[in-house]
Protein backbone atom coordinates (compact mmCIF):
# COMPACT_ATOMS: atom_id res chain seq x y z
CA UNK A 1 0.00 0.00 0.00
CA UNK A 2 2.81 2.27 0.88
CA UNK A 3 4.31 1.45 -2.38
CA UNK A 4 1.29 2.14 -4.66
CA UNK A 5 0.53 5.54 -2.39
CA UNK A 6 4.14 6.60 -3.03
CA UNK A 7 3.67 5.78 -6.91
CA UNK A 8 0.72 7.74 -7.49
CA UNK A 9 1.95 10.70 -5.36
CA UNK A 10 5.72 10.75 -7.18
CA UNK A 11 4.31 10.27 -10.74
CA UNK A 12 1.83 13.31 -10.07
CA UNK A 13 4.79 15.02 -8.30
CA UNK A 14 6.95 14.90 -11.19
CA UNK A 15 4.56 17.29 -13.36
CA UNK A 16 5.36 20.03 -10.93
CA UNK A 17 9.11 20.37 -12.54
CA UNK A 18 7.03 20.98 -15.95
CA UNK A 19 4.64 23.68 -14.23
CA UNK A 20 7.29 25.41 -12.59
CA UNK A 21 9.37 25.60 -16.18
CA UNK A 22 6.00 26.61 -17.93
CA UNK A 23 5.64 29.28 -14.88
CA UNK A 24 9.28 30.57 -15.23
CA UNK A 25 8.96 30.49 -19.68
CA UNK A 26 5.51 32.62 -19.43
CA UNK A 27 6.78 34.57 -16.35
CA UNK A 28 10.43 36.11 -18.59
CA UNK A 29 8.07 36.94 -21.89
CA UNK A 30 5.38 38.85 -19.67
CA UNK A 31 9.11 40.41 -17.93
CA UNK A 32 10.99 40.73 -21.20
CA UNK A 33 7.86 41.43 -23.87
CA UNK A 34 5.67 43.91 -21.64
CA UNK A 35 7.44 44.65 -18.66
CA UNK A 36 5.23 42.83 -16.15
CA UNK A 37 5.77 40.22 -13.63
CA UNK A 38 5.14 40.05 -9.87
CA UNK A 39 7.24 38.18 -6.94
CA UNK A 40 4.26 35.83 -6.86
CA UNK A 41 5.03 34.25 -10.00
CA UNK A 42 8.47 33.48 -8.60
CA UNK A 43 7.42 31.85 -5.70
CA UNK A 44 4.87 29.68 -7.22
CA UNK A 45 8.05 28.51 -9.42
CA UNK A 46 9.74 27.71 -6.20
CA UNK A 47 6.76 26.46 -4.90
CA UNK A 48 6.85 23.60 -7.73
CA UNK A 49 9.99 23.04 -7.26
CA UNK A 50 10.21 22.02 -3.76
CA UNK A 51 6.72 20.35 -3.90
CA UNK A 52 8.34 18.20 -6.87
CA UNK A 53 11.53 16.97 -4.69
CA UNK A 54 10.32 16.64 -1.73
CA UNK A 55 7.05 15.07 -3.08
CA UNK A 56 9.03 12.54 -5.53
CA UNK A 57 11.75 11.67 -3.11
CA UNK A 58 9.59 8.78 -1.53
CA UNK A 59 8.44 7.17 -5.15
CA UNK A 60 12.92 7.46 -5.89
CA UNK A 61 13.59 5.79 -3.11
CA UNK A 62 11.18 2.83 -3.99
CA UNK A 63 12.35 2.55 -7.39
CA UNK A 64 15.81 2.77 -5.58
CA UNK A 65 16.86 5.56 -8.07
CA UNK A 66 18.63 7.54 -5.39
CA UNK A 67 22.32 8.46 -5.12
CA UNK A 68 24.23 5.87 -3.89
CA UNK A 69 28.02 5.03 -3.74
CA UNK A 70 27.71 1.30 -5.40
CA UNK A 71 31.82 1.07 -6.01
CA UNK A 72 31.75 -1.30 -2.94
CA UNK A 73 27.94 -2.37 -2.45
CA UNK A 74 27.89 -3.55 -5.94
CA UNK A 75 30.03 -6.27 -5.45
CA UNK A 76 28.74 -7.68 -2.97
CA UNK A 77 26.06 -10.21 -2.67
CA UNK A 78 22.54 -9.43 -2.96
CA UNK A 79 22.20 -11.06 1.07
CA UNK A 80 25.35 -8.29 1.96
CA UNK A 81 23.28 -5.62 0.23
CA UNK A 82 20.27 -5.86 1.99
CA UNK A 83 21.91 -5.87 5.30
CA UNK A 84 23.53 -2.54 4.50
CA UNK A 85 20.02 -1.79 3.01
CA UNK A 86 18.57 -2.43 6.31
CA UNK A 87 21.23 -0.66 8.51
CA UNK A 88 21.38 2.47 6.63
CA UNK A 89 17.70 2.49 6.76
CA UNK A 90 17.17 1.89 10.31
CA UNK A 91 19.86 3.98 11.41
CA UNK A 92 20.75 6.64 8.87
CA UNK A 93 17.52 7.28 6.63
CA UNK A 94 14.22 6.73 9.35
CA UNK A 95 16.24 9.13 12.25
CA UNK A 96 16.98 11.60 9.61
CA UNK A 97 13.80 11.68 8.00
CA UNK A 98 11.96 11.82 11.50
CA UNK A 99 14.40 14.42 13.35
CA UNK A 100 13.78 17.01 9.94
CA UNK A 101 10.06 15.81 10.08
CA UNK A 102 9.80 16.67 13.61
CA UNK A 103 11.39 20.28 13.59
CA UNK A 104 9.54 21.40 10.41
CA UNK A 105 6.68 20.62 12.09
CA UNK A 106 6.79 24.17 14.58
CA UNK A 107 7.61 26.41 11.58
CA UNK A 108 4.51 25.13 9.83
CA UNK A 109 2.38 25.19 12.98
CA UNK A 110 3.61 29.07 13.47
CA UNK A 111 3.04 30.11 9.78
CA UNK A 112 -0.61 28.98 9.48
CA UNK A 113 -0.99 30.71 13.30
CA UNK A 114 0.19 34.08 11.83
CA UNK A 115 -1.03 33.78 8.17
CA UNK A 116 2.81 34.42 7.20
CA UNK A 117 3.32 35.96 3.61
CA UNK A 118 6.54 36.37 2.03
CA UNK A 119 8.26 39.82 2.86
CA UNK A 120 8.62 40.41 -0.75
CA UNK A 121 5.41 42.74 -2.60
CA UNK A 122 2.89 40.57 -4.41
CA UNK A 123 4.40 37.21 -2.52
CA UNK A 124 2.83 34.43 -1.57
CA UNK A 125 1.35 33.23 1.89
CA UNK A 126 4.12 30.68 3.25
CA UNK A 127 2.69 27.58 4.90
CA UNK A 128 1.44 25.63 1.91
CA UNK A 129 5.15 25.05 0.92
CA UNK A 130 6.10 24.92 4.51
CA UNK A 131 3.35 21.74 4.74
CA UNK A 132 5.92 20.20 1.71
CA UNK A 133 8.49 19.47 4.05
CA UNK A 134 6.15 17.34 7.17
CA UNK A 135 4.42 15.49 4.44
CA UNK A 136 7.42 14.71 2.31
CA UNK A 137 9.48 13.68 4.82
CA UNK A 138 6.71 11.53 6.23
CA UNK A 139 6.36 9.91 3.20
CA UNK A 140 9.88 9.55 2.86
CA UNK A 141 9.47 7.81 5.98
CA UNK A 142 7.14 5.34 5.32
CA UNK A 143 9.19 4.39 2.05
CA UNK A 144 12.26 3.91 4.07
CA UNK A 145 9.93 1.49 6.41
CA UNK A 146 8.45 -0.27 3.42
CA UNK A 147 11.97 -0.78 2.29
CA UNK A 148 13.29 -2.34 5.20
CA UNK A 149 10.25 -4.60 4.93
CA UNK A 150 11.06 -6.01 1.61
CA UNK A 151 14.54 -6.36 2.53
CA UNK A 152 13.82 -8.37 5.59
CA UNK A 153 11.28 -10.75 3.54
CA UNK A 154 13.99 -10.96 1.04
CA UNK A 155 16.78 -12.32 3.72
CA UNK A 156 13.99 -14.68 4.99
CA UNK A 157 13.17 -15.73 1.33
CA UNK A 158 9.88 -15.12 1.45
CA UNK A 159 10.61 -12.53 -1.75
CA UNK A 160 12.95 -11.67 -4.79
CA UNK A 161 15.47 -9.54 -3.92
CA UNK A 162 13.71 -6.17 -4.37
CA UNK A 163 16.59 -3.25 -5.32
CA UNK A 164 17.45 -3.81 -9.01
CA UNK A 165 18.76 -0.72 -9.74
CA UNK A 166 16.93 1.15 -12.44
CA UNK A 167 19.46 3.36 -13.91
CA UNK A 168 23.32 2.88 -13.85
CA UNK A 169 25.52 3.32 -11.00
CA UNK A 170 25.98 6.94 -9.34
Amino acid sequence: MIDAANERIGKIAAWFGLLGVIVCTVNAIFRYTFNMSSNAWLEIQWYFNAAMFLLVAAWALKRNDHVRIDVIAGKLSQRAQAWIDIFGGLFMLLPAVVIIGWYSWPSLVNSWQIGEHSSDPGGLIRWPVRLLIPVGFALLALQGVSEVIKRIAFLKGLVPYPAERKGGAA
